[in-house]
């Protein structure tokens, strides 16, 4: 396919933060009730890349990187006796730009990912997801 056949409607170049964001908060409004009760208490943010903290924490490699991730307690460890600070989900503007270049396949990314990162507040494992089938 030449590029003259490509819909330049449907590429996405860069997105502002604000358009951005719209795409993860079109995913949580679109989450059931019975779900998106349980984060009342999650932060939910779009950064533009991991941070050097984050990066050093994950154990990332120059080269590597990651399209969102959660940092808290998961629901199944939390007990009603405990104090917990609220959980932070971080989605990661710049790689998944990068690497899902048009406008529905960015959208599908994202909306993988947010759920991706839900599911590790709700307890599930990478490990887990995997045998889900859901990478």
């Amino acid at each position: 396919m030449s590029f003259d056949m490509l819909s330049n409607t449907n590429i996405v170049n860069v997105m502002n933060t604000s358009e951005f964001a719209d795409l993860v908060a079109d995913v949580l409004k679109s989450l059931p009730p019975a779900f998106a009760r349980h984060l009342d208490t999650v932060e939910v943010v779009v950064a533009p890349r991991p941070s050097r903290e984050q990066r050093r924490a994950l154990g990332l490699r120059p080269w590597q990187t990651i399209y969102g991730l959660y940092e808290g307690t998961p629901l199944t460890e939390q007990h009603s006796d405990g104090i917990f600070l609220p959980a932070t989900i971080t989605i990661f503007q710049e790689p998944l730009e990068r690497d899902f270049r048009t406008r529905s396949a960015l959208r599908e990314q994202v909306r993988r990912t947010v759920l991706h990162e839900i599911a590790h507040h709700f307890g599930i494992s990478d490990e887990r997801l995997r045998e889900l089938g859901a990478y």
